[in-house]
This record gives C-alpha cells, structure tokens and sequence, in this order.
C-alpha cells in the first residue's frame, strides 16, 4: 500500500473545487493584502498543497457590517420563502456530494464513505430545514385577563458567527447555517485552519443556492485565519449568536467572553464517551459497535468510543474480540480502497496520543494492542496509527481526560449501578451507550446516564439529524440539528393583545 503523491492529491484538490465552483489557482494566487497567509496541507501524506490569504481584522469588520446590512434584507422574506435557498443548497449538494467529499477526504484524512456520510448529513439538514421553516410556531396560552390573547412569538435573531473543528469540517457548518438561514438570519464562517478548502467548496454551493433563488448577497461569508481571528469574531458585538464546536478548553475562553457582551453562545465541545457491556449483551452486535465507534475517523469524532465498561464475566471475551477485529483493520491512505482507518491530523495529534498511552501505563494499564505508528517509510509528515487498546484497573486521571486519537480505556464491572455511575465520572457528557438484553437495566441507563445521546444496542458514534445533537456539563450543553434547536437562532417575544376596551392588570393588581 502507498501514499498518493502530491501531485495526484493536488490534481484531485483542483477537479473537486472547480466542480463545487471555486478556482484552486486563483484562490492559492491572491494578494495576502498583509493578512498573511494559511498553509493547505494533506494528512494522508502530509504533504503542502498551497497558501490562501487570510483575513486579518478589517477584512472580518467588513464581512460583519456586509453580514448586518444583508440581514435586514433576509428578515423580512417569508420563512417558507427562505426555505428555499436551503433546499436549493441541499440539490447542489446532492449534485457535487463526490465534490466534496474528495475536499473532506483530502484535508480531513476520512475515508470515502465516512466523508459521503458527512456531506449526506448537510443535506438531511437542508431537507429538515426546509420543513422547519413552515413550523417556526410558538404558543397561544391563555390569559387571566377578560378579553385579552397571550401569545409567544418567534423572530429572526441577526448575525450567526460559527467556529468549526477539523473532524467535521463542513456537516457542523450545514447544521448551524440550514437553521439559521431558515429563521431569518445571516452566517459567518471561520472554520478550522486546516479545512479551508472543504469551506470554501461548501460556501460556494451555498452561495450559488442563493443567487439562482435571488436571495440577498452576503447570507453567508468564510473568514479564513487563525485563532486570533476567531477569537476577535467571538469578541465582537455584531455577532449575535457564535456558535462553537472544539475543545473544553476552547469553550473555556469563548463562553465568558460571549457572557461579557450578553450575547448568546451555543457551544459543542470534548466528549469522553462510553459504553457499558452487560452480561446479557450480544456480544456480535457488541462488538460491531465498539470497533467502528472507537476506531471510526481514527478516533477523531467528538462521539467516539474512549472507556468500554464491561461486566467481568465477559470482560475477558470482549476484549479478545476487539483486539483480533482490531488486528483486521486497514490502515493508510483513505484514498485506497478498502482503506477503514485513516490518518490523525497532524503531529500534534500522535505526540498527543503517545503520551496518553505512556500515562495509561504509569497509572497500571496495559496496553493489550495498537498504538504504534505505521506507514513511516510513505512519509515523514503523515501520521497512521495502530488503534489502541487499553486494560485500566479503574478510571485513573488519563481515562478522564479526551485524547483525540483512537485509544480505548476498558474497566470492569460487577454491579450495573456502579457501572452508570463510572459513565458519569467524568467532566464531559456527550455520547454513551448500553449493550443488554434486559430491559431493567436498558431503562435505568436511559435514567440515569448523564449525557446528552444515549444509547441501547448501538454504539456512541453516530447520530441522526432529526434528533437534537449535543451534550452536558463540559461538552457546552449546547444543542444543534434537530427536534426544537432552531430555537436557539431565533429571539422570543410574549405578546398581550387586548381587544377588551378595558384595562385590567395582571394580578389583579389595581392602579388607576
């Protein structure tokens, strides 16, 4: 198995952008204008493709005063009218899915299916949008006052700032703008450093979705940059809602400043998840989802498998299994067939990964498999992986914290309550999953599991868009996609119309 050169890479990058209708050329080509510059790079062979300017602070002041003046315009359009752009946005995507998809393989490392599977997931969103933008409802309710209607109503917020991650480099911007968009507002875009390319080729999608409905310009903008850049977005009072997906740490830094400025904040962040192995489990079944939701995108989904709580009786048998699965998987380039476990993002990334295995060991685990690096003589800057598995006596400090990387911490059980109570023993709350027979113990996981997904017989990874997705306590209890979460783009009004040619107060309070 080989890497593919970066010429080929480069040919592949030029043909998927120009079908998503961007010019690679012209992009790598443009003036900085003093802003600097982001390097592109691939993870499958960590080779350079290229600079793209970024945008410093003005270049963001301009797209922001662009994204408020845009806004007063989409407002007013009827929601079922600005469905449309959505649904236009969803076609183009089914259009050019392979398009960018390579872009999401290319500067992800995700293996083709998975990165079909995001860019699928951006067009469930548009199809649920769609939808929502008939039923932006809110309630009648009824008043203590004669002659007099109480009601709540549902308004466009204003300027939607988004920050995105690497491992979901376009399905997290779809879920936040199809919402957005459809309740009345405008989005700008800073995604990840390391995905400008799967950016750019979704927005212009997007943008084309609103030039053939006639929308206003400027509905949505990239801001290409760094950190900094996207610290001085979040700062910024012409963002009404930001809406963050990274680490617990990052979340840290943007929450209190958000607060500061009393705007609004929707944050995704770190997930430590696990799942729990009942005696009465089907081990197959078991097994199938433990392997894909633990070394799935090499271990670099915020859902992925990281603590496997199993019950002694079978913990022996499991952990077998998972280590001769483990030992089938194909490990390189996601642009190989048969390829199921691709690269980690950067160097950062392994470094991250040794060192949680080298603290797993000092703090008595052993390592049952994985963990060593492959593929060194294909290239020096690319990073391939064995997925790692991991025996613990107990949740020791590295099984709490996540390590983006696909290392699975096993612990045993005996009792089943003690077994919820080791899921919950930890900062994050996102993902978590039973595998039982017994419909006791299924219900009592449901109850008392203390994450935001939970799940029985299937495993952490993986969520539909009709169900809202998000997590509690240091993942951000933040909530996007589905069920009521466009709520969070939209402000709220209570109304009192008094048609009684009276005025009583509320209370029966008496003034006048």
């Amino acid at each position: 198995m080989s890497l593919p050169t970066q010429q080929q890479i480069l040919e592949t990058t030029k043909k998927a952008l120009a079908a998503c209708g961007a010019d690679f050329d012209q992009l790598t080509s443009a003036s900085s204008g003093g802003a600097g510059s982001l390097t592109l790079r691939s993870p499958i062979n960590g080779a350079e493709l290229g600079q793209v300017p970024a945008d410093d602070e003005a270049a963001m002041g301009r797209k922001l005063d662009a994204a408020r003046e845009a806004f007063k315009q989409w407002r007013d359009v009827p929601a079922p009218v600005r469905g449309k752009v959505v649904q236009r946005w969803g076609q183009l995507l089914e259009e050019h899915k392979s398009d960018l998809g390579e872009l999401v393989t290319i500067e992800a490392g995700k293996i083709p299916s998975e990165a079909a599977g995001e860019v699928q997931e951006m067009i469930d969103i548009c199809e649920l949008a769609l939808g929502q933008s008939r039923q932006l409802f809110g309630k009648t309710l009824p008043s203590e006052r004669p002659g007099h209607r109480l009601m709540e109503t549902w308004h466009p917020l204003g300027v939607v700032g988004i920050i995105t991650a690497f491992n979901f480099p376009v399905a997290v911007f779809a879920w936040n703008t199809a919402l957005a968009l459809i309740a009345g507002d405008t989005v700008v875009w800073k995604p990840s450093e390391t995905s400008s390319l799967s950016a750019i080729g979704a927005e212009a999608l997007l943008r084309r979705a609103a030039k053939d409905c006639g929308a206003p310009e400027n509905l949505s903008q990239v801001l290409l940059g760094d950190r900094d850049l996207g610290a001085a977005m979040v700062a910024d009072k012409r963002v009404d809602l930001v809406s963050a997906t990274g680490s617990v740490a990052m979340g840290r830094k943007v929450g209190p400043v958000v607060a500061e400025r009393f705007g609004r904040v929707l944050l995704e962040l770190g997930g430590n998840n696990a799942a729990i192995v009942a005696p009465s489990a089907d081990l197959d079944l078991a097994l199938r989802g433990v392997v894909f939701a633990a070394a799935g995108t090499a271990g670099q989904r915020c859902t992925t498998l990281r603590r496997l709580i199993v019950h002694s009786s079978v913990a022996d048998d499991l952990v077998d299994r998972v280590a001769k699965a483990y030992g089938t998987l194909a490990i390189g380039s996601p642009t190989d067939d048969g390829t199921l476990v691709g690269p980690l993002i950067n160097k950062a990334s392994f470094d991250a990964m040794q060192n949680a295995l080298r603290a797993a060991e000092e703090q008595g685990g052993t390592i049952v498999c994985g963990g060593k690096r492959v593929l060194t003589d294909e290239a020096d800057d690319a990073y391939y992986v064995e997925p790692a598995v991991v025996r613990m006596p107990s949740q020791t400090q590295i099984v709490e914290d996540e390590t983006f990387a696909p290392i699975l911490y096993v612990m045993e059980y005996d009792d089943f309550d003690a077994a919820v109570e080791l899921n919950n023993a930890v900062p994050q709350g996102l993902s978590s999953a039973v595998f039982t027979s017994e419909l006791a113990e299924a219900e009592r996981f449901l109850a008392y599991s203390d994450t935001g997904i939970a799940n029985v017989n299937i495993g952490t990874s993986g969520a539909e868009i009709g169900g809202a997705f998000g997590g509690n306590k240091e993942t951000g209890w933040g909530r996007e996609s589905g069920t009521d979460s466009w709520q969070a783009y939209m402000r709220q009004a209570t109304n009192t119309i008094n048609y009684s040619g009276e005025l009583p107060l509320a209370q029966g309070v008496e003034f006048i």
